[in-house]
């Protein structure tokens, strides 16, 4: 049994990152300050004994006695991170040098939870790991772009001056149950419009690409390269390769939902990527062949039923 601290463990990633550590046989300590987090997404948890909720931010350091960290905290989706651009590049800078502190005084091997953000639109395609990324350092997805390219940079400092054992990782795309509502993600946004009959919202002509993975494979590439060999720290990307343009995206929402909504187009917000998808060799040689394993409609379905019940029951 590893004592394992999730910081953000109440978020999306974090709180099904929490169930899968526990069930398999761990401690899990869960900080999150509820920015994004919801009590909600783990209070399932709650009766198990190895489980323990702590209310904290990251940005203030944190004394606790654990093997393993992994470092999740910080808002992920634009309207979210925008609100306060202050806090969230706090969040990332900060709360990666107290998390950092944490893991070299009590020899923890940590964890970094880093975005497919740092390539920013991007001017190579796809994305391999050694690409330095074509980042808008004074724009409005700055504070989150620009916070997580820190990060990183922080992570390797303290690897290479203070031999703190650490992982990073470069999630794209992910979407899954426990998502929030209002998160104005675009695989959130269409299936809540469209399970409500209202417009979907396309920003732009819709021809820009992501790769969408769903939850359960960020969950198994991150436990994976937590435990891969020492002297891999990363950055690994984790993602899926497939490409879907938006408009793919929402016809197939829209038919998986049997829904009436229309397609609507809006302005394209200031330094969105036109194309977003990863390279997984690196993460397919280190990561015992990890690849992702859930079909797009097979994902979607899921996560359409969970909003579909959450609906419900607000209503």
């Amino acid at each position: 049994m590893k004592r394992i601290l999730i910081t953000g463990g109440a978020g999306f990633v974090g709180s099904h990152l929490s169930e899968r550590l526990l069930h398999e046989g761990n401690e899990v300590i869960c900080l999150d300050n509820y920015f994004t987090g919801s009590k909600k997404n783990i209070e399932h948890l709650m009766d198990n004994k190895y489980f323990e909720l702590v209310r904290h931010d990251v940005i203030n350091p944190y004394m606790i006695e654990v093997d393993e960290i992994y470092n999740m905290a910080c808002p992920a989706s634009p309207v979210h991170y925008q609100f306060n651009p202050i806090k969230t590049i706090k969040t990332s800078v900060m709360g990666a040098i107290n998390m950092l502190g944490l893991a070299k005084r009590v020899g923890a091997k940590i964890l970094q939870a880093s975005t497919s953000e740092v390539y920013g639109d991007p001017a190579v395609h796809p994305q391999p790991e050694t690409y330095w990324g074509n980042v808008n350092p004074i724009g409005l997805r700055s504070c989150y772009d620009e916070g997580k390219r820190c990060a990183e940079t922080l992570f390797m400092d303290y690897h290479i001056q203070n031999d703190v054992k650490i992982k990073i990782i470069r999630i794209f795309n992910t979407y899954g149950p426990n998502m929030n509502p209002n998160d104005g993600r675009v695989v959130s946004n269409f299936i809540v419009q469209a399970l409500k009959g209202e417009n979907i919202t396309i920003f732009g002509e819709g021809t820009q690409t992501r790769s969408f993975q769903y939850v359960d494979d960020l969950v198994e590439g991150t436990i994976r390269m937590m435990n891969s060999r020492d002297g891999f720290v990363g950055p690994v990307n984790i993602g899926n390769p497939t490409e879907f343009t938006m408009l793919e995206l929402a016809e197939k929402i829209i038919k998986l939902t049997n829904s009436k909504s229309k397609l609507i187009h809006m302005p394209l917000p200031q330094d969105d990527p036109l194309q977003r998808k990863p390279v997984i060799d690196l993460a397919k040689k280190e990561l015992n062949g990890w690849e992702p394993k859930v079909q797009l409609e097979e994902g979607l379905i899921k996560t359409i039923s969970y909003f579909d019940t959450l609906l419900h029951a607000n209503n």
